[in-house]
């Protein structure tokens, strides 16, 4: 198969491309600078010039694939818009992807968010069969934001598209993250002197290796019904203490409760205080049964207890 793949290098993109490849698929990346075109080019991939702005180039390039796998976003749009600002920026885009793959019953395989069905607010695991929640001001500046563009996609299915959302975890962790989730619990416990957790920390969080969500992409690429939602999760139901408490052992940091105060978590957390409080229970029961996908590396303590995440310090002189 023929796959067009925007976000290549990128964090699970870089494994998205490896694990397609290793599957004897040819892969096309779309690069935006020649940075990314040479890092396109060792990981074996046919390089396309161009960016998510041109959503003409978009459109050629999946027409002529056999599918698409789309995991980049803007997140040049963060620092001045936020997440509100790069859902607005992806939904052109994930329709332009649509249109040139209308009527065809081609693949089209987007990353979402495992937040977006947010059943953790009705007191019950999320499951693949929950919908992205409707979008609205309650919404903004939450990973609920980019809802409105999971519903595209799987309404791309009416339209002859074989349209699929993959819901990564809240933590996606490998030995070559550099600026996900957990590097950032790590910089604010170095910067502030202890890692925070919010009230008890009994909410529960999820987390999956990058290499595992790669190879639920290639499976929803490769087989995937038209119209699905499916859970990259791992780690499914991890108490937020507990990873605050993995990161303080590794730091040699205490793990300390932030009071659940309008001041103090944000104080504490900055702009991630929306997310640290909630819990995300979710569970991977239908994409394992559908897909045949079952993870097999390391879980989020495992990779927290192996060092990676951390710089290796000197030997003291004696």
């Amino acid at each position: 198969m023929r796959v067009f793949v925007t976000g290549g290098t990128g964090h699970s993109g870089s494994y998205i491309i490896a694990e397609l490849i290793a599957a004897g698929h040819e892969v096309t990346g779309l690069a935006r600078s020649d940075a990314a075109a040479a890092t396109l080019t060792a990981y074996g991939a046919t390089v396309r010039r161009g960016d998510l702005e041109d959503l003409d180039g978009l459109r050629e390039a999946a027409a002529q694939s056999d599918g698409v796998v789309h995991v980049a976003h803007r997140q040049d749009l963060l620092p001045t818009g936020g997440l509100d600002a790069v859902a607005a920026a992806e939904l052109p885009i994930v329709l332009a992807l649509g249109d040139a793959l209308a009527g065809t019953g081609k693949p089209l395989v987007t990353a979402g968010s495992i937040g977006s069905a947010g059943q953790h607010r009705l007191g019950r695991t999320a499951t693949e069969e929950d919908p992205a929640l409707p979008g609205g001001d309650e919404h903004k500046g939450t990973l609920h934001a980019r809802n409105v563009v999971e519903t595209a996609v799987i309404g791309l299915a009416e339209r002859g598209v074989r349209s699929s959302v993959v819901r990564i975890a809240t933590i996606a962790h490998s030995t070559t993250d550099r600026t996900g989730f957990l590097k950032q619990l790590i910089a604010l416990a170095e910067q502030k002197g202890f890692v925070g957790y919010p009230g008890d920390g009994a909410n529960l969080w999820n987390a999956v290796h990058a290499r595992d969500v790669a190879s639920l992409f290639r499976l929803a690429l490769e087989k995937g019904p038209a119209g699905s939602y499916w859970h990259a999760v791992g780690d499914e139901d991890l108490p937020l203490r507990t990873i605050a408490e993995a990161i303080g052992n590794r730091l040699g940091l205490p793990a300390v409760s932030i009071p659940l105060d309008v001041l103090m978590v944000p104080g504490y957390f900055g702009f991630l205080a929306n997310l640290v409080t909630q819990s995300y229970p979710a569970s991977t029961l239908i994409t394992r049964r559908t897909l045949g996908w079952e993870p097999t590396r390391p879980g989020v303590l495992a990779d927290l207890d192996n060092g990676n995440y951390f710089p290796i310090t000197p030997p003291q002189a004696s």
